[in-house]
């Protein structure tokens, strides 16, 4: 049997298409920026040599780090609401999980960026007398953020693929407007290869770019 692909009806629901482009790259923007804004605060907590700190913020990056994206993404969604008694929309307790899952990751490449940094760098700045603060600013972070640069891009790539998670909360992102278009036409087929058209199509330029980087750095 030969099946006869028609793309036909999946134009007539490009609106919807485009709904779930805008939900999709809201999220992995908002999830990105906030995840790297709490990475960084679990890096800080981890270098800051209080136990205090460093053990909390160590397991918070094991747990995210070691649970599937999808499992948190749920746990979060239906199990934090009833611990905390508080009732969280869908699209909160996805940004939260998408959040904390990157956060691990981001932790772990700005832990990496730092430790890549030879010692001497960190002693002449001493030497100097430059506070810690300044010695971060000025000699430190603009060394390491050329490292990061392409892990960073890479992990933003993931979260971008881990959007597609969302539509099991009902989040109207790019894969679920999909299957309420598969569910109108009875096209799945043709709904999903558009799907991963669009998937492609973004995430292609952002992989190539993040391999010019890391070149670059080892150029």
């Amino acid at each position: 049997m030969t099946y006869k692909w028609d793309f036909g009806p999946i134009l007539q629901y490009w609106s919807l298409f485009r709904i779930g482009l805008e939900y999709t790259l809201g999220f992995t923007v908002a999830s990105a920026i906030v995840g790297m804004a709490a990475g960084l605060l679990l890096t800080l907590a981890r270098r800051s040599g209080w136990k205090i700190l460093t053990i909390p913020a160590g397991a918070v990056v094991e747990i995210f780090r070691c649970t599937p994206a999808l499992v948190q993404l749920v746990w979060c969604y239906y199990a934090l609401p009833v611990v905390l008694g508080i009732s969280l929309p869908p699209a909160t307790a996805a940004l939260l999980a998408l959040s904390l899952y990157g956060a691990a990751f981001y932790s772990e490449i700005f832990r990496a960026g730092l430790d890549s940094i030879d010692r001497g760098q960190w002693d002449a700045a001493a030497a100097l007398g430059m506070p810690p603060f300044t010695m971060m600013r000025r000699v430190i972070v603009p060394q390491a953020l050329r490292r990061m640069t392409a892990p960073l891009v890479s992990q933003v790539v993931l979260q971008l693929k881990n959007t597609s998670l969302i539509s099991v909360v009902t989040v109207p992102d790019l894969v679920y407007q999909g299957q309420m278009v598969a569910s109108a036409t009875y096209k799945p087929l043709e709904v999903y290869t558009t799907i991963a058209v669009i998937y492609f199509l973004i995430l292609f330029p952002l992989t190539q770019g993040a391999r010019l980087l890391e070149r670059r750095r080892h150029g």
